[in-house]
């Protein structure tokens, strides 16, 4: 994901909409309409929510839409004065996605969304992504497969830093022989695919994958 932003060095290509964007700077590339949810949530602690997501506003891209933020994540309406030093886990990690779909961005990349949270506050953060999803592309980096198994249409298994499989995400999960090879887990292995989740099971991510 980095390596798509050229926050480090890399070769090879990366098109967006049929342009070739290796050489461009980030900043170019946000410019572009991509969007970040970078793992880690990246939140700072003494701004208020309502400042983070100020600052994540892009001014050549028109008016922010915060009525679609507010909509996925109702708690940050609630929570606008509120330092995000003090938000649970799962709040912060609202807030790093929301600062993604507030421009009208082409493309959402949201970096290992569910790391690190209680299964409730997991299934929170899917059904934001999901909704999101119907609005824009989100390409997803998620070991988590029962978010997974939620979300993608399309997935990408990564080993070693090379393409081990893509296709359809249902189909990979569906084959209790190539889920083990590919993913070390068997359809029946609850430790590792985590609970189900909540709601439909209706694939709604375009362009997701899943990384080993």
């Amino acid at each position: 994901m980095r390596g798509i932003l050229g926050l480090v060095p890399r070769t090879g290509s990366v098109l967006l909409a049929g342009e070739e964007t290796i050489r461009l700077a980030t900043h170019a590339l946000v410019r572009r309409g991509i969007g970040h949810a970078p793992e880690g949530r990246g939140v700072c602690a003494a701004l208020t929510v309502a400042e983070k997501l100020r600052l994540a506003e892009r001014p050549e891209t028109g008016e922010p839409d915060y009525d679609l933020v507010h909509e996925l994540f109702p708690e940050l309406r609630r929570r606008a004065r509120q330092a995000a030093g003090t938000l649970s886990g799962g709040q912060q990690q609202m807030l790093a996605i929301a600062r993604t779909p507030l421009n009208g961005n082409r493309l959402i990349i949201a970096d290992e969304p569910t790391k690190g949270l209680a299964p409730k506050v997991v299934s929170e953060v899917a059904r934001a992504l999901e909704r999101a999803a119907d609005a824009v592309p989100v390409l997803l980096v998620e070991q988590n497969l029962a978010v997974v198994r939620h979300l993608a249409r399309h997935c990408v298994v990564l080993a070693d830093g090379r393409t081990a499989h893509q296709g359809p995400a249902l189909d990979l999960l569906a084959d209790a022989e190539a889920a083990r090879r590919l993913l070390g887990v068997g359809r029946g292995d609850p430790a590792r695919t985590g609970p189900p989740l909540p709601g439909t099971a209706r694939p709604a991510a375009p362009t997701p994958e899943a990384d080993t």
